[in-house]
């Protein structure tokens, strides 16, 4: 029954797709459009046709679910626009359809919850003035004009909490881990704030479970989290990205959830210079890792190789994060949407961070270079994760003891929290470095939960294959994490 539904209710759909665009229409939410300088405003297309009557000769002007518009900036620098997502307030008109039977009711929540992408988001430039956007739909066309004014109501919640730059501790490995500090390429969508790194004490506490409906009025200051360990052969950097949600246009069966943490490893090999060579960088994404390397003789193992290294600045190596779920790719991915020659996003909108060892706000949705400081996660999260740490705030939850495969160490065999503590949309679906899997090797029982992270010399080594005498050693100078102190 439930197929035929939706076979009917698709059918429905083909009927109101086949009928031709006879207008559009450009709107802006809020409206009138009057933004100030490096704010955003919701653009909406609107689709029409022409329809028979239901009750007699003729036809009526009728609203069509339908997407794929084309929305361009005509005036020159006159903003940036965002991908397109379902749009989020409250519709003022139907969709049509061609039955008036529960299958078209059922069509029209398709169409809302899954099918029209009609909107995206406009960011204003810096300069105040009237500028010209067109949208354009099966030869039809609609402009609007947006005032971008500096006397305009602002639509930015103000952020209550401001971190000022601390005094780092003292940590040998710091050094190296500023060296290779990763530039993020980080794609915004209609949630630009959702999309900035941040920490996760942003709104100035750490219960996990407050942190979706405080991200309007936490801080947007940037931070990436590090831990370093260290074998005779090599060092080995991780580099945790932390988002307070992750959201989507359509939040179905826990697409979206709060806390958000994914990452990378940087495999480094000691050559003698200060701070090394690059080998390999991981990076992970959904619960899968996927695998660059800067040096070719390395080939594919349990993981394949899925592409080179590419650098700012030298020793930077760039990934590409996704907004929404935030999935983290080499920029050698065909995931990744970003171009660093062009310095282009290929969707829309983004923000570009590097680091600077200060915490910068992004001054919009597509803004560049903004500098990002590094917090040791041995100092910031490790000392609570322990269950008898007697850490009271609401930060952890499903502890567990790592037990690993292959007799590696598995450290003091305390029980540790799995996840960041999240109710909002989902629970418990962000994890800290040492709670996460990678997909295959779990299924294979090669790498167990934690230990591509926690074990990073013995899972490199067990997922790609090393040139004759080149494998990582595997015995720990520094893992404070396993009990190598």
């Amino acid at each position: 029954m439930k197929s035929l539904t939706l076979g009917l209710a698709m059918a429905c759909l083909c009927f109101a797709q086949n009928l031709p665009v006879s207008e559009i229409s450009l709107l802006s939410d809020p409206s009138p459009a009057r933004v100030r300088p490096f704010e955003t405003l919701v653009l909406q297309v609107r689709v029409y046709g022409q329809a028979p009557k239901k009750e007699g000769e003729g036809t009526e002007r009728v609203r069509l679910q339908k997407g794929g518009a084309k929305v361009q900036v005509v005036t020159a620098s006159g903003g940036w626009l965002s991908k397109p997502f379902k749009f989020q307030g409250r519709e003022q008109e139907s969709f049509y359809t061609n039955s008036s039977s529960r299958f078209g009711s059922i069509f029209n929540a398709l169409g809302q919850d899954f099918l029209i992408q009609d909107s995206n988001l406009y960011t204003a430039p810096e300069k105040p003035g009237k500028y010209e956007l067109e949208a354009s739909l099966e030869g039809k066309s609609a402009r609007i004009t947006i005032e971008v004014d500096v006397g305009a109501p602002s639509l930015r919640k103000q952020e209550s909490k401001s971190f000022s730059a601390g005094q780092h501790p003292a940590d040998p490995y710091r050094k190296v881990v500023e060296h290779w500090a990763p530039m993020l390429a980080q794609e915004t969508w209609w949630q630009p704030k959702s999309d900035a790194p941040a920490r996760f004490d942003f709104d100035g506490d750490w219960n996990g479970d407050n942190n979706w409906d405080n991200l309007e009025s936490g801080s947007s200051q940037a931070y990436v989290y590090y831990a370093a360990m260290e074998t005779s052969s090599h060092w080995f950097l991780i580099y945790n990205v932390f988002h307070p949600r992750d959201y989507s246009d359509k939040c179905i069966a826990g697409t979206c959830h709060e806390n958000d943490n994914e990452g990378l490893i940087l495999t480094v090999r000691k050559d003698g210079s200060e701070f090394g060579k690059l080998e390999v960088m991981e990076t992970l994404a959904h619960n899968n890792v996927y695998t660059f390397v800067a040096d070719r003789r390395i080939r594919n193992g349990v993981h394949n190789i899925d592409g080179d290294i590419e650098f700012h600045d030298n020793s930077h190596p760039l990934v590409f994060i996704e907004s929404g779920g935030h999935g983290i790719y080499g920029s050698a991915s065909p995931h990744a949407k970003y171009t660093l020659s062009r310095d282009e996003f290929a969707n829309g909108t983004g923000m570009t961070f590097i680091y600077k060892g200060v915490a910068e706000r992004p001054r919009h949705a597509n803004d560049r270079l903004v500098g990002y400081d590094l917090l040791p996660i041995y100092q910031e999260w490790w000392p609570k994760a322990a269950e008898e740490s007697g850490w009271n705030q609401r930060t952890y939850d499903e502890f567990f003891i790592y037990q690993p495969f292959g007799g590696r160490p598995f450290g003091a065999g305390k029980r540790i929290g799995g996840t960041f503590l999240g109710r909002k949309m989902s629970s418990n679906k962000a994890k800290p470095f040492w709670g996460w899997h990678d997909g295959a090797t779990l299924k294979k029982k090669l790498l167990n939960t934690g230990q591509w992270a926690l074990d990073p010399a013995y899972a490199v080594s067990r997922t790609l294959t090393f040139p004759p005498g080149e494998q990582p050693a595997l015995e720990y100078t520094y893992n404070p994490y396993l009990g190598v102190e």
